[in-house]
């Protein structure tokens, strides 16, 4: 370990040094002696509480102070800190012997660490093992959780083990800063009088700095000469206020953000006076803290984003754990490199015999996950990368190699799809990857439709033949080429080329408009220039992590997103876009879940369930009885079934396991009352026509244009064979 001020390595202190380092305290102050017993750890701990009972009276237990003949009972399920108050005493002449017994009782008892705390002071943790003497920096017994940020005793103290702090965003307060100064609203106007405060600042700012003369010395000034100022001095104003704000000079762009110290003159609704201005982000950050009204409290939050901590800069770990150095790099060092530069590294450490005894296997463990991860195709990654931001192919790979290195024989592994989003060249590495984990000695199951998968397996099951209520029996078994030569399956026609996919004999050509990004360098991305023609199927294709994603869902998509419908979104680093005003709409389709509720089907999530329900409305027997579209809903009362509240399942609650789900004994799972059920449209009640496929559907109702026009497009994609 290294100290993480000066950088010296960490040595022990003896009890002298300890003593004479207490003793440097100002004459009279009161400290107290304390023997960390136990740190953050879980458990009931009451033999130990009996054993210090026997020579000590008082101990602090979880920051409170307790006496040790009172029965103390501790959640064994939380961590306890333990501190034995071995001795108390006030720092003065002829103490010092005194002071010297009670260090070595207290480092006997924990073996090594003693704790000083001045009362109504700060406490200070000294150790016989590990302390800087320089500066006086001493740090407790290192184990694995100090380097882990998943840990409170190895997380930042700041960000809490996240890297990042939310703070005030002047890109939110501000979102397009190419906006002409004297047009500029800031906060979107969802701030209004905190807007005008803001931008009456950016013009006292500008006025102030417009024209200033370094040169000529007040005394020398002549009424010329002021005269010619205020003339410069408004020309200048009048120049700054028909530019962007981008394109302000440094100078009133750093006094707008962070403040200044000179004064300003602020003109706000006919009145001026005189303020110190402190800066748009302290402002914003203090009118947060103390706002006029919930609804600007809340339009306020919108302006904080994560930031990097200011404490440990992203590395998430305490100063004292980020000081200890291997081969010369600390931890943030290894894990900031990426796979390859770091296998290199990890390779070049040499140990001593001592050392070897003592991490000689861990070392090789590591070396080990770095090479499987290597070999899979992520050399190019960094160990700290964010697992959100990590693709698709990528986090299937992560997971892969960490299979391979558990090393575990005779397990089915189940993979579903795992080609999805994986480029030819990735694939290859994926292949390669599950034969290694069958070379193992273990069974390796796939569900898939890629013809390279499916040609490298050593066995298939082709089911079919075709999808939904047309599939669900086994085709074909065997060997591809057996599968291949099988006339019934229209898996093997493709694998033989009999069918496939046409390429188009003809292609449109662009229309001219286009949007450029400039400038793209998030992630892995290298300062690129990328131009997107409009009014074509464009692909963006690329190896997986080489950018896709990063280009498209994280840079393109929301500048789109935020010039169009003036949103706060930020994209990810870049110069600029050309070519924005060309569109004005813009729809992200993603592969997550439709619908935000489990009450959700195609039917919802498409729009058909209102129209639905409002055919059965108008049915002749409705109309007797009344019903109106709400009855036919599972999501009210009135027409579903209350025995399962319209889910057609209930759920039975398990003690120590997870819920179960059975079929309501009422609705059997019409999810409708018996009352609903008996409206009728072409023989079919409602739950029968919901529990209809989308192809057996459409014949029903090719006559509502409404219901029809939206059947027909999932016919189209098909999806005919869901319900």
């Amino acid at each position: 370990p290294h100290c993480h001020q000066c950088d010296a390595p960490i040595t022990r202190q003896s009890v002298e040094q300890i003593v004479t380092s207490i003793l440097d305290l100002p004459e009279g102050e009161r400290v107290m002696i304390l023997a960390p017993v136990v740190r953050g750890r879980k458990g009931e701990f009451k033999k130990e509480l009996e054993k210090i009972a026997k020579d000590f009276t008082r101990a602090r237990i979880d920051g409170e102070m307790r006496q040790l003949d009172e029965e103390i009972k501790l959640d064994k399920r939380k961590n306890h800190t333990i501190e034995v108050v071995v001795d108390r005493l006030l720092i003065k002449d002829g103490v010092k012997e005194r002071l010297t017994e009670s260090v070595r009782t207290a480092l006997k008892l924990t073996g090594g660490a003693v704790l000083i705390s001045v009362i109504d002071g700060e406490e200070k943790l000294y150790s016989e093992k590990m302390a800087c003497v320089d500066c006086g920096i001493n740090i407790a017994t290192l184990e694995p959780r100090s380097f882990s940020f998943n840990s409170a005793y190895g997380a930042c103290k700041k960000c809490q083990g996240l890297g990042t702090v939310l703070a005030i965003d002047q890109n939110k307060i501000l979102p397009d800063q190419t906006v002409i100064v004297n047009k500029i609203k800031f906060l979107n106007e969802t701030d209004k009088s905190g807007g005008k405060f803001l931008y009456a600042a950016l013009i006292a700012i500008i006025e102030k700095f417009a024209g200033e003369d370094k040169i000529v010395s007040p005394d020398e000034e002549n009424k010329k000469q002021k005269s010619i100022k205020n003339k410069k001095q408004k020309s200048e104003t009048e120049e700054l206020l028909n530019q962007p704000f981008a394109d302000l000079p440094k100078e009133i762009s750093d006094a707008f953000w962070n403040g200044t110290k000179k004064r300003l003159t602020f003109r706000q609704g006919g009145y001026k006076y005189e303020a110190e201005w402190k800066g748009a982000i302290r402002a914003m950050r203090e009118r947060m803290e103390n706002p006029p009204s919930e609804k600007v409290r809340l339009a306020l939050e919108e302006l904080v984003s994560p930031i990097p901590c200011p404490v440990c800069e992203g590395k998430r770990l305490q100063p004292e754990s980020l000081a200890v150095k291997v081969g010369g790099l600390g931890i943030a060092d290894y894990t900031a490199l990426p796979i390859e530069e770091a296998s290199g590294k990890f390779e070049e450490i040499r140990l001593s015999i001592r050392e070897e005894k003592i991490a000689g296997l861990v070392l090789k463990e590591i070396r080990e996950r770095v090479r499987f991860l290597q070999n899979v195709g992520l050399g190019y990654i960094t160990l700290d990368r964010a697992s959100q931001t990590l693709s698709g192919g990528e986090g299937q790979r992560i997971r892969l190699a960490t299979q391979i290195g558990s090393q575990l024989r005779g397990v089915l592994y189940v993979l579903d799809e795992p080609s999805i989003g994986l480029h030819p060249r990735d694939n290859q590495k994926l292949l390669e990857t599950l034969h290694h984990l069958r070379d193992l000695g273990n069974t390796v199951l796939v569900v898939e439709h890629d013809q390279e998968t499916i040609e490298k397996a050593d066995y298939v099951v082709d089911l079919g033949p075709l999808a939904g209520t047309h599939g669900g029996e086994v085709i074909a078994t065997g060997t591809p080429a057996e599968i291949e030569n099988n006339s019934k399956s229209i898996t093997g026609k493709y694998l033989s080329g009999e069918l496939k996919i046409e390429v188009p004999e003809w292609r449109r050509l662009p229309n001219g408009n286009r949007i450029t990004v400039k400038g793209a360098r998030a992630h892995n991305l290298k300062n690129i220039d990328v131009t997107f023609s409009l009014g074509l199927f464009t692909v963006v294709t690329g190896v997986s992590g080489s950018g896709k994603s990063t280009l498209v869902e994280e840079i393109l998509y929301p500048a789109l997103y935020r010039y169009v419908y003036k949103s706060a979104i930020e994209p990810l680093e870049h110069d600029s876009i050309e070519g924005l005003e060309l569109v004005d709409k813009i729809i992200e389709i993603d592969q997550s879940p439709i619908g935000r509720t489990p009450r959700s089907n195609p039917a919802t999530y498409t729009g058909l369930f209102t129209p639905i329900r409002e055919l059965y409305a108008m049915l002749p027997e409705s109309r007797e009885r009344g019903y109106k579209a709400g009855r036919f809903s599972f999501n009210v009362k009135g027409g579903r079934c209350e025995a399962c509240d319209g889910d057609g399942m209930k759920r039975i609650e398990m003690n120590f396991l997870p819920d179960v789900y059975v079929l309501c004994d009422v609705c059997r799972g019409a999810r409708y009352n018996r009352e609903t059920l008996s409206v009728k449209y072409k023989g079919l009640s409602i739950a029968d026509l919901l529990d209809t496929t989308i192809e057996d559907a459409l014949p029903i109702l090719e006559n509502i244009p409404q219901i029809k026009q939206k059947l027909s497009t999932l016919l189209d994609v098909g999806l005919g064979y869901i319900k």
